[in-house]
């Protein structure tokens, strides 16, 4: 299709890659905060006044007061004697997560404005843009969804929310970087890529171990056991809750959650190898050895993560990983379905 003389494809291109790192960094810093046990110490939603932190005495004892009322407070943290300095580092990184998701909300729509207004963004993706600035927006609400059910409900926020604002989080990704690719091509002059199915077959197997990874870490699933092959001496762990449904059993139980990320993850190893070698097999050795460094990488920290006792540095490497997995995954998606190979 033709395109307007101003159209900028590979500038929108470099745009949406840069919000895709921010995405990649704002994963991160969500598994710092679930890591530190931080995700419920803003105890409001405030987009606008709450870009700034407390800045007196005063202020710093009213969201202290308010964390107070907290189920996490009142069971775990009040009684192991939080003081205002403990509650101040927990504070600092639930900040930054949402300053950080503000930041990126800016980075996205303000250049998207600018490049609609001056007719830069080529035909038939300013649907897409909108879509993908949408998805955004969802993420603040199903974020601002998940820490209410630390607020109210539980010590910990629900892992089945946890699950849903960190899928959000890497559709996003996968989106941004599928579409600055996109965009590349047609700054080369080539067509859109398709999904081919062994493309869609890579993205869910993937999407499956990120839902169980997102699991594990909101269930605290990766302290089962420190031990791998093995879980505590055994392959089978079976379940450490009585009376749960098979759904509840492999949604919601610990033992079998850590089970099921630690061995689909040779699922995804299987799938991802033939995906690799069909990008080599078409001349197409970067993303394959992005694909391979990335899913070898992942695999050496998630069994790293859980022999160290799930160290801060080794699990939250491993989240950033995960994300540039997705990020590689969605690449050789791409490429195996690109006009040059079909």
């Amino acid at each position: 299709m033709k395109q307007a003389s101003n159209a900028r494809p590979l500038l929108v291109a470099r745009w949406l890659w840069v919000v895709a790192a921010l995405v990649a960094g704002i994963v991160v810093v969500g598994g710092i905060t679930r890591l530190t046990e931080s995700g419920v110490s803003i105890t409001e939603w405030k987009p606008v006044s709450g870009a700034l932190p407390p800045l007196t005495q005063a202020a710093w004892e009213a969201e202290f007061a308010k964390y107070r009322a907290t189920p996490q407070y009142i069971l775990i943290n009040g009684p192991a004697g939080m003081t205002l300095a403990t509650y101040k580092t927990i504070f600092f990184w639930e900040w930054v997560h949402r300053l950080l998701a503000r930041g990126i909300g800016l980075v996205f729509a303000l250049p998207l404005a600018i490049f609609w207004v001056r007719r830069q963004i080529p035909s038939g993706y300013h649907l897409r843009l909108v879509a993908l600035l949408a998805l955004g927006g969802l993420q603040g609400a199903v974020g601002w969804w998940m820490v209410k059910s630390g607020i109210a409900h539980d010590v910990k926020v629900s892992h089945l929310r946890l699950a849903t604002h960190l899928g959000v989080a890497l559709f996003t990704l996968a989106g941004l970087v599928w579409t600055a690719l996109d965009l590349q091509a047609l700054a080369r002059g080539q067509k859109r890529s398709r999904l081919t199915g062994l493309g869609a077959l890579a993205g869910l197997v993937l999407a499956v171990q990120l839902v169980w990874g997102a699991f594990t870490a909101g269930l605290r699933a990766g302290h089962v056991t420190d031990e791998w092959p093995l879980m505590n001496g055994h392959f089978w762990p079976g379940p450490t809750q009585s009376g749960e449904t098979f759904l509840q059993a492999i949604t919601g139980d610990p033992a079998i959650v850590h089970f099921l990320h630690r061995w689909w993850a040779w699922v995804v190893v299987a799938v991802l190898v033939v995906l690799a070698r069909a990008l080599k097999q078409r001349g197409r050795r970067e993303p394959s050895i992005a694909i391979h460094s990335a899913f070898g990488t992942q695999i050496l920290l998630g069994i790293a993560t859980v022999m160290s006792g799930v160290s801060i540095p080794l699990a939250v490497a491993h989240q950033l990983v995960g994300a540039l997995l997705v990020a590689a995954t969605v690449w050789g998606m791409h490429a195996l379905g690109s006009e040059r190979w079909s």
